[in-house]
């Protein structure tokens, strides 16, 4: 996950929206969003080479997504895999406070990443390059490969679509946000920030929707959850034409952690 746009406490009808941009290597085996057979109260897409996922949430409501933090003079072949960091959190107990204090000690075996994670109306930001994990206040976020509302021109831009999507109140549509997560726009190469990849792979992933021969924007998932904890979940996965799209969509209704069924509606 590249670019993850989360608005936490600002919508009259919904807790939480997130818009978020999955970009990867086409080559990189990919199962599209849906409740894992193995996993069944758990609805994601899945990385088929780790075995993770990058944005998934439960039947129960815990919800965490991951971006990577680009620092390419620091990664390590054989490091472990971050997706797992995901899954674990969806798949265990434990609050996203008490996760990151567990996490935190050895986050260091880890390349770079950020994660979200939340549970309830917790909504938790941590980073192993960016200290202390915090919970998010109400507001508007973007993430991208560096910190939390790092300035980026793609986080400007993207942030400024998305409140502006937002701020219609009401039912959302969902074709709105998909259109901010669409978006290719390139800034000028002196807005470009200078991460060690090289002028020519900043431009490249400049934009929020990224698009090139090798590497770019997989899917884009929507993710809603209103104030009566209804949950739609959208994602649009694209193959290397990035014109052609088939999307998914999931409601379901948050249920009570004491293993209740999810209520219908």
């Amino acid at each position: 996950m590249c670019l993850i746009l989360i608005a936490v406490d600002v919508h009259p009808r919904f807790r939480l929206v997130a818009a978020a941009n999955r970009d990867e290597f086409h080559e990189r085996p990919t199962a599209p969003a849906a409740f894992w057979k193995d996993r069944p109260g758990l609805l994601a897409g899945r990385d088929l080479k780790a075995g993770g996922t990058w944005l998934g949430i439960t039947r129960t409501g815990r919800f965490a997504a991951l971006t990577n933090y680009r620092d390419p003079a620091s990664f390590r072949e054989k490091a472990p895999s971050r997706g797992r960091l995901v899954t674990g959190f969806l798949t265990g107990d434990e609050s996203p406070q008490a996760c990151i204090d567990a996490l935190a000690p050895s986050a260091g075996r880890y390349n770079g990443f950020n994660l979200i994670l939340g549970e309830g109306r917790d909504v938790f930001w941590y980073s192993n390059r960016g200290g202390t994990g915090r919970r998010l206040a109400p507001g508007i976020y973007g993430l991208s490969n560096r910190l939390l509302d790092t300035p980026w021109p793609k986080v400007r831009r993207a942030k400024k679509m998305f409140r502006e999507a937002l701020s219609a109140g009401g039912d959302m549509d969902p074709e709105a946000l998909f259109r901010v997560l669409a978006d290719r726009t390139r800034p000028p190469d002196r807005d470009l920030p200078d991460t060690g990849m090289g002028i020519e792979w900043e431009r490249i992933l400049s934009p929020v929707f990224i698009s090139s021969p090798t590497y770019g924007t997989r899917s884009s998932t929507l993710l809603f959850i209103d104030r009566k904890d209804r949950v739609t979940f959208l994602e649009r996965t694209f193959n290397s034409d990035p014109d052609h799209a088939s999307t998914v969509r999931y409601e379901f209704r948050i249920a009570v952690r004491t293993g209740a069924p999810p209520r219908t509606g």
